[in-house]
């Protein structure tokens, strides 16, 4: 049988988030790929192992070494269908190679935490980029989930919602380290983003 990449989420960060099935795959891994805090909670002895870092295309090239005797799990935050490594797995393999199980993603558990559906959300990332301002700008009864960074933050992209039509009042719910012990949900405006701690790499929803 030719052998596959188990592209497996691995959820917000709490170990209790994790799907049975990601977990059954992961441990029964005999080549497993990751981020070091990924690695340090779920790999164990007698594995080999390869750390995601910046240097990605180390990664496909360690995962297709790999592939040629046994299959390969490859773990990524969150749901792998949203901004993850799986774009690049894509890329890189043929779809056919790949099986994919799904995680809980860091956004949804903020909807979660609010008791908001999310069926009419917008989701947008600013993690590592910039959307495009039709993405984001404002409409009558919007509803926003957005991926933040270190630069652009729970300071930095009010504003630039405000400039793209969204009223001043409108609810801000700045969301950090959900699903851990410290998780924070800080709840204000957009005009009052500026009066709470800044926060990055986390999740802003916004409502009209």
């Amino acid at each position: 049988m030719e052998h596959r990449i188990v592209v497996a989420g691995i959820g917000p960060g709490n170990p209790d988030f994790v799907l049975p099935a990601a977990r059954a795959a992961i441990e029964s891994a005999e080549v497993l790929v990751g981020g070091s805090r990924a690695l340090a909670d779920f790999a164990r002895r007698g594995q080999e192992t390869m750390t995601i870092r910046g240097d990605i295309a180390a990664v496909l090239a360690f995962i297709r070494e790999k592939l040629q005797k046994t299959h390969v799990v490859v773990m990524v935050s969150g749901d792998p269908g949203y901004y993850s490594l799986l774009d690049a797995l894509r890329r890189e393999f043929p779809p056919q190679t790949l099986v994919v199980i799904p995680g809980v993603s860091s956004l949804q558990v903020a909807f979660a935490r609010l008791a908001l559906p999310w069926h009419e959300a917008r989701l947008a990332s600013f993690h590592g980029r910039v959307p495009q301002a039709e993405e984001i700008a404002y409409r009558e009864g919007a509803l926003l989930g957005l991926l933040t960074d270190r630069t652009n933050n729970s300071r930095t992209i009010p504003p630039r919602l405000i400039e793209l039509g969204w009223p001043p009042e409108s609810e801000l719910h700045i969301c950090s380290r959900l699903s851990y012990e410290d998780e924070q949900i800080l709840h204000t405006t957009l005009a009052g983003a500026s009066l709470v701690p800044e926060i990055s790499h986390g999740i802003l929803v916004v409502k009209a």
